[in-house]
């Protein structure tokens, strides 16, 4: 299967994706993980998870992470890569499966019965057995990543998919999530977390508790991208991520701009002199209905 047809299976039926490589700190409390990332999680209950910054001395970036709060005391913090976060360090100790698209949630009914998944909130997550399930995703779409110690990553794979084939679950590849988040406008370590960027210019300022005062000295935006060349006195934009997007059939990219330059319409040249122009985030379910959405 190509990647644009694990690109169509996700929107249009389900995807699993191994996001196995993540890592996972364990801390003993909210003390210094309070220090470490940008949200206030007094307020996060157990059974919940928070999408959160950790920030570098200088107010850029380090990288993304979620937060799961497993009982009063205990928190796992997730992150793309290790970094020096603090914690026991259980990165390895368990295999991360995500399950995302529309029927989703009718895959997962049948693991761990329809009442659990219809009680299932967003940014929440439950236990059936050994596995834990958190309802988030990349993809734009109702999901879920599934948690299972690693020596029973094969086994619940199986499972996963014997239970999907009636829903047309396809095991999807990582050029396939890349283009589900693009299009989706969801940043990625490495691309647009670079770093040097700030909260606000990442368009991430709203995961901040105490925002402070962060510099707009570039923006994130959305670009719709051309073959024709650009005239030689269009503002700069530099591509972060780009892919020929299945869902709108353009190409499409991440990119920062001059703040001035990043209304919605702005014509823009990029670093290979191709023309792009300004495109409103997300590219797909402006109003992020479909991760909310009810999922049986």
């Amino acid at each position: 299967m190509s990647a644009v047809e694990e690109h169509f299976a996700t929107r249009r039926a389900a995807g699993l994706f191994d996001f196995s490589f993540m890592a996972l700190y364990e801390f003993p409390g909210s003390e210094a993980l309070e220090r470490l990332q940008t949200r206030q999680l007094r307020e996060l209950r157990p059974g919940q998870i928070a999408y959160t910054l950790l920030l570098k001395d200088d107010g850029a970036v380090l990288i993304d992470a979620t937060v799961w709060r497993l009982d009063e005391q205990r928190f796992w913090l997730f992150t793309g890569k290790p970094v020096p976060a603090g914690g026991r360090d259980r990165s390895g100790e368990h295999a991360i499966l995500a399950l995302q698209g529309p029927r989703s949630g009718a895959v997962l009914a049948r693991l761990i019965g329809r009442e659990a998944v219809a009680k299932l909130k967003y940014f929440h997550f439950t236990r059936k057995d050994s596995i834990m399930i958190g309802r988030l995703g990349f993809s734009g779409e109702l999901g879920y990543e599934l948690l299972v110690p690693a020596a029973g990553a094969s086994a619940l794979r199986q499972r996963l998919l014997e239970a999907g084939r009636a829903e047309g679950l396809r095991e999807c590849s990582w050029t396939a999530a890349d283009s589900l988040r693009i299009e989706s406008g969801y940043v990625l370590f490495d691309r647009e977390i670079d770093g040097r960027a700030n909260p606000r210019e990442l368009g991430l300022e709203r995961f901040v508790a105490s925002p402070g005062t962060f510099a707009l000295r570039r923006q994130l935006v959305g670009l719709e991208t051309f073959a024709d060349r650009a005239p030689a006195d269009l503002p700069a934009a530099a591509i972060t991520s780009e892919c020929a997007s299945p869902t709108t059939g353009k190409t499409i990219a991440l990119a920062y701009v001059d703040p001035e330059s990043s209304s919605a319409g702005t014509m823009a040249c990029v670093a290979d002199g191709r023309a792009a122009r300004v495109a409103s985030l997300p590219f797909y379910d402006r109003e992020r209905l479909r991760p909310r959405s009810a999922p049986l």
